[in-house]
C-alpha cells in the first residue's frame, strides 16, 4: 500500500516516465524557502545555481532539511522502495522575462550510474507555468533507453554542454504546471527540456536525485551520498557530511571534490 501516492499513480510513472503535482508543503511554507534562497543569493552576489552545482544541498542545513521533507521522502519510497539515497540537487533558475532554457535531453547522459534508475523530484519554490518556462516532458520516453545527443554550447542553455536530442515531436510533450510548494517526478531516462522565462516573475526550480542503495557510480570511485531513510547494503556510496551552519566549510569540500571528479569524467566523454 502505497504512503502518499496512489496505486493509479505509481503504474503512472512507471507507464509515463514522470508523475505531476505531488504537494509536499504549502505555499507560505514554500515562500519561506524562497526568501532564505534569495538571500542566500545576495549573500553570495549571484546565482546559486552559478557556485553550488551536482550537490547544492550539501553546504546548507536548509536544503538538507527539504531533501528530507517526509511528504516527499514518503512519495519517493512508493516508486523505488524503502531504502533512499540522495546523491545529488542542482537549481534550475530563471529569471523574469529570461531567455535561458533546457534543450530537450534525458538526464542520464553524464550521471554514469548503473542501473540508470536516478528518480529526479523537480520542486519548486515558485509558480512554474507554461509561460514561465515550466518543464516539458515526452511521455513514454523512457522505454527507448539511451538515446544519442549533440552536445551544442549553445547560448542561453542552462545545461553546461548543451547537449541536445534532435528530432523531438514537441506536439506529444507535456507541460509540468506545478504551484509552489509541489513536485514533479521524473526518470533519468525520460526526454525533458524547458522554454526560457516569458513571465514578469522568477522560475525558480531544484531537481533533487533519489536511487535506492544498488544503483552505483561508474565514471569514479568513491562517490558520495546521503541516506535519507533505511539501510545501505551495499556501501557503493560514502556517507557525506551534514551541514551545521550555512556554507560548512567540511560540506563545501565535500561538494567540490565530488564534482571536481564529475567535470573531469565529463570531459573525457
Amino acid at each position: 500500500m502505497p504512503k502518499v501516492l496512489t496505486e493509479e499513480q505509481v503504474t503512472a510513472y512507471g507507464r509515463d516516465g514522470y508523475l505531476f503535482p505531488v504537494p509536499i508543503m504549502g505555499r507560505n511554507e514554500a515562500s519561506n524557502l524562497r526568501r532564505k534562497l534569495e538571500e542566500t543569493e545576495v549573500e553570495i552576489g549571484g546565482e546559486l545555481q552559478e557556485r553550488y552545482r551536482i550537490k547544492a544541498h550539501l553546504p546548507f542545513p536548509w536544503l538538507n532539511d527539504l531533501i528530507r521533507n517526509p511528504t516527499l521522502l514518503d512519495a519517493v519510497e512508493d516508486i523505488i522502495g524503502p531504502n533512499i539515497l540522495c546523491w545529488g540537487s542542482s537549481f534550475f533558475t530563471k529569471n523574469a522575462h529570461d531567455p535561458r532554457f533546457v534543450s530537450w535531453h534525458q538526464d542520464s547522459t553524464y550521471y554514469g550510474l548503473e542501473p540508470r534508475e536516478t528518480l529526479t523530484a523537480w520542486f519548486a519554490f515558485t509558480e512554474s507555468r507554461v509561460e514561465s518556462g515550466c518543464m516539458r516532458v515526452l511521455p513514454g520516453s523512457h522505454g527507448q533507453g539511451p538515446v544519442k545527443h549533440q552536445e551544442t554550447f549553445a547560448e542561453n542553455n542552462l545545461l553546461s554542454r548543451g547537449q541536445t536530442v534532435a528530432d523531438i515531436e514537441e506536439a506529444a510533450a507535456v507541460d509540468v504546471v506545478l504551484q509552489a510548494g509541489e513536485i514533479s517526478f521524473h526518470s533519468e531516462l525520460t526526454i525533458h527540456g524547458s522554454n526560457p522565462n516569458n513571465s514578469n516573475d522568477r522560475r525558480l526550480g531544484y531537481s533533487i536525485h533519489f536511487i535506492a542503495p544498488h544503483v552505483h557510480q561508474t565514471l569514479f570511485e568513491n562517490a558520495s551520498a546521503a541516506l535519507l531513510r533505511g539501510t545501505d547494503l551495499y556501501g557503493h556510496w560514502l556517507t557525506e557530511p551534514r551541514a551545521r551552519v550555512d556554507f560548512d566549510p567540511d560540506c563545501l569540500a565535500a561538494l567540490d571534490r565530488d564534482f571536481n571528479q564529475y567535470k573531469a569524467n565529463k570531459q573525457k566523454t
